[in-house]
C-alpha cells in the first residue's frame, strides 16, 4: 500500500471478499483481523478460506471484535462497579436508553446515569452506544485499548465499510492514527444497513464513507491511498444489468462487466432487466427458477433485499416497494437513499436476469434499460 491506511471503492460482484481474503493470506508472520457488519458477510468471508483460515486470521463481527477487544478487557476504567461483571450486548436499531414517555415525546436516560445510559437492566451494552463507550473508555486509559488492539492486530481489514456509521466513525479515526494498517474495502451503493443509528457523523450517512475519510481522517502526517479502480467491475452481472445498476447511482462511475472469459456467457437466453405481471409469475417462477427477493417478510425459499447482499444466483425475481414500482417508469426514486440501495443489491445478485413483478404500466412508459416480459421466450 502506498501509505498505511487504504479505502477501495468497489462495485457489487467485483470480488471484493476474494481481494481482502487474498490480502489477508499474503500475511505470514503478523496478525490479521478481517471484521465485518453482519454475520452473514462474515459467513462469506469464511468460506473463501477455501483451505481453511490460517491461525493468524480471525474472522469476526464488528460488534463482536467490539465487546472482545473493546469492551471488556478495560471495562472498569470507566466505572469501578462493573469491573467483575459479565457484559453482554444488545443490538438496537433505534434510540436505546428509554427512561419515560413525556406529552412532548420520549425521555432518554443521560450520561449522568452511566448504568442505565449504556447498560440494559442485565448489562447488556447498547449497539448505538458501544464505539462512544470505547472512545470513552480508551481516553480514560490514555489509548491502552487502541494500543492494546494494535498490538494483537497489526492488520485490520474493514469488509463493508460503508456501514459503519456515528461513533463507529470515531474509532475508525483512531485506527488510523494507531500503528495498525487499515484497509477498508466497500461498496457505497450498498448501505443498505448501519451499524449506528446515533446522530454521530449523521451527514456521512448513506454510503459517503469516501467524504468521512477525506474530511476527518486526512492530514499532513496521516493520509489514506483511496482506489477507485482496482474493484470497479463486475464479474457477476451482465452489461445490461451493469448498465441498470449504474443508472441508479449517475454521480459514481458506471461498473462495466468485467472482460473475463469464464465470467459471463453469452449464448444464455432471457438476460437483462425484466417486468412481469403477476399472473405469469407462477410459470415464469417454474421456467426459469429465479431467487425470489423481497423488501422485508421473506416466505420461506425467499430472502430479503439486504440478506441478500453478498450472494450470486442465474435470476432474481424482485417484489417491488411502491418507490420501485414509480421508479420503473418515472425514474425517481425519491430522497430515501436506503430504497434505492436495497434495489441496487437486489438487481446485483443476478448473473443473466433481474426482473420485477408489476401488475399495472404502460409499456411505452418504461425507463431506458427495462423490458417487458411477455412469455413463451417473446420480450420487448
Amino acid at each position: 500500500m502506498k501509505y498505511k491506511n487504504k479505502l477501495i471503492i468497489a462495485a457489487a460482484g467485483s470480488g471484493k471478499t476474494t481481494f481482502l481474503v487474498e490480502r489477508a493470506e499474503e500475511i505470514k508472520n503478523e496478525n490479521v483481523l478481517i471484521t465485518t457488519f453482519t454475520e452473514a458477510n462474515a459467513r462469506e468471508i469464511r468460506d473463501k478460506f477455501t483451505r481453511g483460515i490460517p491461525s493468524n486470521i480471525t474472522v469476526q463481527t464488528w460488534f463482536s471484535f467490539l465487546l472482545q477487544h473493546g469492551v471488556r478487557p478495560y471495562q472498569s476504567a470507566m466505572d469501578e462497579s462493573i469491573h467483575e461483571t459479565r457484559i453482554g450486548f444488545l443490538l438496537t436499531n433505534e434510540k436505546s436508553g428509554f427512561r419515560f414517555q413525556s406529552k412532548f415525546g420520549p425521555r432518554f436516560w443521560g450520561e449522568d446515569n452511566f448504568k442505565k445510559y449504556y447498560f440494559t437492566a442485565d448489562y447488556k451494552i447498547y449497539s448505538d452506544k458501544i464505539s462512544k463507550f470505547i472512545f470513552e473508555c480508551n481516553k480514560k486509559t490514555n489509548d491502552a485499548v487502541i494500543d492494546r488492539i494494535n498490538r494483537i492486530y497489526p492488520h485490520i481489514f474493514i469488509d463493508e465499510v460503508q456501514d459503519l456509521a456515528g461513533w463507529d466513525l470515531e474509532l475508525l479515526r483512531l485506527f488510523f492514527k494507531s500503528k495498525s494498517k487499515v484497509l477498508l474495502v466497500g461498496d457505497p451503493r450498498q448501505t443498505t444497513y448501519l451499524t449506528n443509528h446515533g446522530e454521530k457523523h449523521k451527514p456521512y450517512r448513506d454510503g459517503l464513507i469516501k467524504q468521512f475519510i477525506v474530511d476527518k481522517c486526512t492530514t499532513k502526517r496521516e493520509k489514506c491511498e483511496i482506489d477507485e479502480h482496482s474493484l470497479n467491475k463486475s464479474h457477476r452481472n451482465n452489461k445490461l444489468i451493469c448498465a441498470f445498476a449504474s443508472a441508479l447511482y449517475p454521480k459514481y462511475p458506471e461498473c462495466p462487466p468485467c472482460t473475463c472469459n469464464d465470467c459471463h456467457t453469452d449464448d444464455v437466453d432471457h438476460q437483462g432487466i425484466f417486468v412481469i405481471k403477476r399472473e405469469q409469475v407462477s410459470s415464469y417462477i417454474k421456467k426459469y427458477k429465479p431467487q425470489v427477493l423481497r423488501e422485508r417478510n421473506s416466505r420461506l425459499s425467499e430472502l430479503n433485499y439486504g440478506e441478500s447482499k453478498g450472494l450470486s444466483f442465474d435470476r432474481v425475481l424482485i417484489e417491488p416497494t411502491e418507490k420501485i414500482r414509480t421508479y420503473l417508469t418515472t425514474g425517481d426514486l425519491g430522497k430515501i437513499e436506503t430504497i434505492r440501495a436495497k434495489f441496487y443489491v437486489a438487481v446485483t445478485r443476478a448473473r443473466y436476469s433481474a426482473t420485477i413483478i408489476l401488475d399495472e404500466f404502460d409499456e411505452s412508459e418504461l425507463i431506458e434499460g427495462v423490458s417487458h416480459y411477455k412469455g413463451e421466450g417473446i420480450e420487448n
